[in-house]
């Protein structure tokens, strides 16, 4: 499988961003799909998921009402709207794909996860 991200870039605070991520192979609409991110010298952390059919999503506690995580499985392709962008998000964000097929739930272990996109910066300015 593979992920490619794109969308990120250099932003105000306050500002939006869309990420998105575009998958390999039909299996995609099976996956659970999440995105992650890491700032410098710290652990990567789960963001936002969504299940196989978008029935059920996750969001991390600092993001929930600003971001949104969405999947057009007929395209492969999985976004982050991300709306009133904080400095503390500026970060590398990571698309990921879990491949336990037709889960009904989303997973945040990031080891859990099996494939990964390369990144894209997202940098927020005060």
């Amino acid at each position: 499988v593979n992920l490619v991200e794109s969308g990120g870039g250099l932003v105000q605070a306050g500002a939006s961003l869309r990420l998105s991520c575009t998958a390999s192979g039909r299996a995609f609409r099976s996956y659970g799909m999440a995105w992650f991110r890491q700032a410098p010298g710290k652990e990567r952390e789960f963001v936002a998921g969504i299940n196989w059919d978008g029935q059920r999503t996750d969001y991390l506690d600092s993001v929930k009402g600003r971001f949104t995580i969405s999947r057009d499985n007929a395209n492969y392709t999985v976004s982050l709207q991300m709306n009133n962008l904080h400095p503390e998000d500026a970060a590398v964000y990571y698309c990921a794909a879990d491949l336990r097929a037709d889960a009904d739930y989303v997973e945040r272990n990031a080891c859990k996860y099996d494939y990964w996109g390369q990144g894209t910066q997202v940098t927020v300015s005060s």
